[in-house]
């Protein structure tokens, strides 16, 4: 249950750091936000608030997709209606917070009194943001048993296309729930993007027998899959067990140099693709260094924001909070709340039903 609680505690904390009270969070120089944070006394110096370092809508969007999954619901369809209800509800909250324009257009066309099609969105050409991706681990976590897999890759990609139906978007929620599954199991870390090919083909399998706007996917669907495999070549790790190839100067310039390569635009982590990317690439090379950690996933160029909630939510889950200085997260904002969600994901993930 601790690492639950600090997975959730971790991503809040991961976005509010990447965040930076929306100072950070679209800031193009890590060179530039590492001098930043250099000048406020170093990442040990910070000492996190409500005030000054409130979450995005990225950990929002997380507690609200979590709050419907502890929910004793008898079946799927029945999560799907309390997920777009509750995120409907969310978008009062997400005002002043610059939520990712594809979660809001997302939310709009949600059909809360419609019984049979609230989850039914249209597809979306511009639906390839991060949102989807960041709201997805406790999917992971509520589902992170191996014969739990269809049930993960179902409702990752439900909640997913609610908000995000595009694949580049809800591919990218599957990709998340995947890793924190992974990281439950207690899975090598460096074999997890190489899984993660071999469970792309089930998500097609599943948009396929739901019979909705398969043409339309088809026609980007390959782009997150070249993706993923332009960088397991990259890092040397299409082979099994492969060790991981880090250049030997990886500075934050570097670092930034290299996230716009793996990006669609040029915003490293805007999307669904390379959100969750630049997050498993921080995780490879910090290993349990938190504050190797922050500089790769929440202080670098773009959407630091998103890729520092999926990264600190995974670490979470593989190391507590034993390596991160408590005064981070002691008064970080919605810290009882995020607790209590972790608490309760471990509680209903152990439910059968």
């Amino acid at each position: 249950m601790e690492k639950f609680q600090a997975a959730m505690i971790l991503a809040g904390l991961g976005d509010a750091l990447g965040y930076g009270k929306g100072r950070w969070q679209n800031c193009i120089s890590g060179t530039r936000i590492q001098k930043e944070l250099g000048d406020l006394g170093g990442l040990a110096a910070l000492k996190l608030d409500t005030d000054n370092w409130p979450l995005s809508d990225g950990a929002l969007m997380l507690m609200t997709t979590a709050q419907a999954l502890i929910t004793d619901y008898w079946c799927l369809e029945d999560l799907y209606r309390d997920l777009v209800r509750n995120y409907v509800e969310a978008m009062i909250c997400l005002q002043g917070r610059a939520p990712d324009p594809s979660t809001v257009e997302g939310c709009v066309n949600l059909k809360p009194n419609n019984f049979l099609l609230a989850w039914h969105t249209p597809y979306n050409e511009k639906g390839s943001g991060h949102g989807a991706a960041s709201k997805a681990m406790c999917v992971g976590m509520r589902y992170w048993q191996p014969e739990r897999l269809d049930n993960l890759v179902e409702v990752s990609i439900e909640t997913g296309r609610m908000t995000h139906n595009h694949p580049i978007g809800f591919l990218g929620s599957l990709c998340t729930a995947l890793f924190a599954s992974y990281a439950v199991q207690g899975k090598p870390l460096v074999n997890w993007a190489r899984d993660l090919m071999t469970v792309i083909p089930k998500a097609e399998d599943y948009c396929r027998k739901t019979i909705r706007h398969m043409a339309e996917y088809q026609e980007t669907w390959f782009y997150f899959e070249a993706k993923w495999q332009f960088y397991l070549e990259e890092r040397g790790l299409e082979e099994s067990q492969s060790k991981p190839v880090f250049p030997d100067r990886y500075d934050a310039d570097q670092t930034d140099k290299m996230y716009k390569r793996w990006s669609s635009e040029g915003c490293p982590g805007r999307r669904g693709h390379d959100a969750p990317m630049i997050a498993y690439d921080a995780l490879l090379a910090a290993g349990s260094d938190w504050e190797e950690l922050c500089k790769r996933a929440m202080f670098h160029g773009g959407e630091s924001s998103a890729t520092g909630l999926i990264a600190g939510c995974l670490y979470g889950l593989m190391y507590g909070l034993s390596h991160v200085p408590a005064g981070l997260y002691q008064n970080l904002d919605k810290r009882d709340k995020l607790e209590d969600l972790g608490a309760q994901l471990y509680k209903s993930s152990s439910t059968e039903k």
